[in-house]
């Protein structure tokens, strides 16, 4: 995965914002996920044309880590979340 890569939500996957959280429910297989701060603020940027980067420099300010380490943080949860379903690679 290159951090230029661009995902958007699975046609399969609904994010809602419930209370202090948030939650990811899949279509097709029933499966309900909550997600943490880092996850909900990456679903919520997503919108099909943001890179991973971009993103990660979007979100730099909400976080206090080294923009290295959120690019990379962000990366590895771009791949899980692919991994699972949730999101896919725009385009």
């Amino acid at each position: 995965m290159s951090t230029s890569d661009i995902f958007v939500l699975s046609p399969a996957a609904s994010f809602e914002t419930v209370g202090d959280g948030a939650v990811i429910l899949l279509s097709d297989s029933g499966q309900l996920f909550s997600c943490n701060d880092t996850t909900e603020a990456f679903l919520r940027n997503l919108d099909g044309g943001r890179s991973v980067g971009e993103i990660a420099r979007l979100m730099g300010s909400e976080y206090d880590v080294p923009i290295e380490v959120l690019i990379s943080d962000l990366s590895d949860l771009a791949n899980e979340l692919e991994a699972e379903g949730i999101v896919v690679r725009a385009g």
